[in-house]
């Protein structure tokens, strides 16, 4: 059974692009482009995006609208991405990230 998400509450239904590859704490996943990247996450097994500065929780998908910042990740060098509503393209960097700041969790 997939695990990719059908429909997107505000994205609607997508459109399934090509298969791409993109790299998540330098592993490298596919997922379909234009998908968003935590669809293409979570159809991995990926189900934390961020730990939380303070006491170190795990975050992941909780609106998946954009409206909070659970799913944020560094992508392609860029902190505080919302992953639920940025598309997936080809070669991606995506990283974990550590709270809500510019520094990826493993550094």
């Amino acid at each position: 059974m997939e695990k990719r998400l059908q429909e997107h509450p505000v994205l609607g239904k997508p459109e399934k692009g090509k298969k791409v590859t993109f790299t998540y704490d330098g592993k490298e996943l596919e997922g379909y482009e234009g998908e968003p990247i935590a669809v293409a996450l979570k159809a991995c097994g990926v189900m934390v995006h961020r730990y939380t500065k303070k006491e170190h929780q795990p975050r992941g998908i909780f609106c998946a609208i954009g409206r909070c910042t659970d799913c944020v990740m560094i992508v392609d060098g860029k902190p505080n991405i919302r992953t639920c509503v940025t598309p997936l393209r080809a070669g991606m960097k995506i990283q974990t990230q550590y709270g809500v700041s510019d520094k990826p969790f493993n550094s």
